[in-house]
C-alpha cells in the first residue's frame, strides 16, 4: 500500500487529471490515490461548474480513492493559502506518504530549489521594497527572484501550475512534513489555453465550452448528456453579490483575508456604483492586486470568511466520497482531526469545527442560487457521499 496525495479543483475533470493520476501510479508506485479537492467555489474566486459531489463522483470513476473537501476559507485563499490548506489536509491523514502535482517543468529538484528562492525572496528587503512602489506580490516576487537568481529558477515561476507546485513544496517545509513532493509533466495544452491537442483541453477551454452549450465528452471522461442544464454561473450571483456588498461598512469589509491597506474603501465605493461584477473588478482594480485576487476577496466577502478564518489549518477532515480503496486509506490513516462524511457530525467537534461547518453550509446555500434553476438551501446536510465499491 502506496498512498499518494493531490489536490486538485476537478473544475470539471477532465483527460489531463486522469492522465495525472494514472502517470502518478505508473511512475512512482502509488497504489492508493487520496485527493483534496475545492467545493462549490474555487481559487480563481468563480463558482465551480458542476456541484462538488459530481466532480468527486467523477474523479472517483477515474483513479481517485478518496476525495476530501478543502474549506471554503482555503479554496477561496491565495495560492499559498490555498496549497497549505490542502497540504495539511493530506498530512494529518498520517499514511500519505507522497504528494503529486502537474507541473509544466517536470522536474521535482527544480522545483525544491525554486521553493528555497522564493522564501529567501519573501524575506529579503528589497522584495518589501517593491511591494512599497505599488507592485503586486508576484510581480515583486519576480523582479527580486531576477536579481539574484539563474534563468532555470527566474522561467520556472512564470508558469502556473510550476507556481502552485512551489506552494505545496513550502507547505510540506512549513508543516514538518515526511511527504516526498513527486511532479508529472503537464502535457496536451497549457493552462488557461484556449486551444485543444488531441484529446487534451485546458479546464478553462471547457468550462467555456459548456457554457456556450457544446459537446465537450472528447475532453471530461464521463461526460454527462444532463449537465448541459445543470451548471452553475457566477452571473446568476451577480445582483446578491452585490447586494451583500451595498449593505457592508469598509470596517466589515476590511475583516475578509488579504483586504490590506486601505482596499476596503475601494471595494466599498466600488460597490455603490457597481452594476455588474465585471464593473465591480475594474473599478477596484489596481497595479497592487491582481484580478483574481480581487475575485476571491469579493467572494470571501459574499459568504462572510474572515481573516481569522484562515490562521491555524483546517479543523478536520470532510469527505465527499470514496470506493474500496479509500475505505483503506481511512483504516490505515492515523489521523487526530475528525473524519466523517457529515457536516454535522463534523461541525460538533469545537468552536472551529462549528464556524467552518457553518460557512461550508452557508456557501452551499449561496452555491445553489448560481444555477438557472435555483436549489434549495441546506444541500450540505442532506446530500449523500458518493461510495463506490
Amino acid at each position: 500500500m502506496k498512498v499518494c496525495g493531490i489536490v486538485a479543483e476537478y473544475n470539471p475533470f477532465h483527460n489531463g487529471h486522469k492522465y495525472h493520476i494514472e502517470k502518478t501510479k505508473e511512475l512512482y508506485g502509488a497504489t492508493h490515490i487520496a485527493a483534496v479537492m475545492s467545493g462549490n467555489f474555487t481559487q480563481r474566486g468563480d463558482v465551480a461548474v458542476f456541484d462538488k459531489y459530481r466532480r468527486a463522483g467523477t474523479a472517483l470513476r477515474n483513479g481517485a480513492d478518496l476525495v476530501i473537501e478543502l474549506p471554503v476559507p482555503f479554496a477561496l485563499g491565495s495560492a499559498e493559502q490555498f496549497a497549505y490548506g490542502s497540504v495539511s489536509l493530506l498530512h494529518s491523514l498520517g499514511c500519505v506518504e507522497m504528494i503529486s502535482f502537474g507541473s509544466e517543468s517536470g522536474d521535482a529538484a527544480l522545483l525544491e530549489e525554486t521553493a528555497g528562492a522564493v522564501m529567501f525572496a519573501q524575506q529579503n528587503e528589497d522584495f518589501f521594497a517593491f511591494m512599497r512602489r505599488g507592485d503586486s506580490f508576484p510581480v515583486a516576487l519576480q523582479k527580486t527572484i531576477e536579481k539574484y537568481y539563474e534563468d532555470d529558477i527566474i522561467n520556472a515561476l512564470t508558469a502556473p501550475n510550476n507556481t502552485l507546485a512551489v506552494e505545496y513544496i513550502k507547505a510540506l517545509g512549513e508543516l514538518g512534513s515526511s511527504m516526498k513532493p513527486v511532479t508529472v509533466k503537464r502535457i496536451g495544452t497549457d493552462h488557461d489555453s484556449s486551444g485543444t491537442n488531441g484529446c487534451y483541453a485546458s479546464a478553462s477551454h471547457i468550462r467555456k465550452g459548456i457554457a456556450a452549450g457544446e459537446d465537450m465528452s472528447a475532453f471530461v471522461p464521463g461526460f454527462p448528456e444532463d449537465c448541459l442544464n445543470d451548471i452553475a454561473k457566477i452571473t446568476n450571483l451577480e445582483t446578491a453579490i452585490l447586494a451583500k456588498l451595498r449593505t457592508m461598512s469598509p470596517e466589515e469589509l476590511e475583516k475578509a483575508p488579504n483586504v490590506l491597506m486601505g482596499l476596503e474603501n475601494r471595494i466599498y465605493k466600488a460597490a455603490r456604483v457597481s452594476t455588474n461584477l465585471a464593473e465591480l473588478y475594474m473599478l477596484i482594480k489596481t497595479k497592487r492586486y491582481t484580478m483574481s485576487r480581487i475575485r476571491r476577496i469579493i467572494m470571501a466577502e459574499f459568504i462572510g470568511i474572515k481573516k481569522s478564518d484562515l490562521k491555524d489549518p483546517p479543523p478536520y477532515v470532510h469527505i465527499l466520497g470514496m470506493n474500496g480503496k479509500g475505505r483503506e486509506i481511512l483504516a490505515a490513516a492515523k489521523c487526530e482531526l475528525p473524519v466523517d462524511t457529515s457536516l454535522k457530525a463534523l461541525s460538533q467537534n469545537g468552536s472551529r469545527a462549528k464556524r467552518f461547518a457553518a460557512l461550508e453550509s452557508r456557501a452551499g446555500d449561496l452555491y445553489a442560487l448560481a444555477f438557472d434553476k435555483k436549489r434549495v438551501c441546506g444541500l450540505d446536510h442532506t446530500s449523500k457521499p458518493i461510495i463506490l465499491n
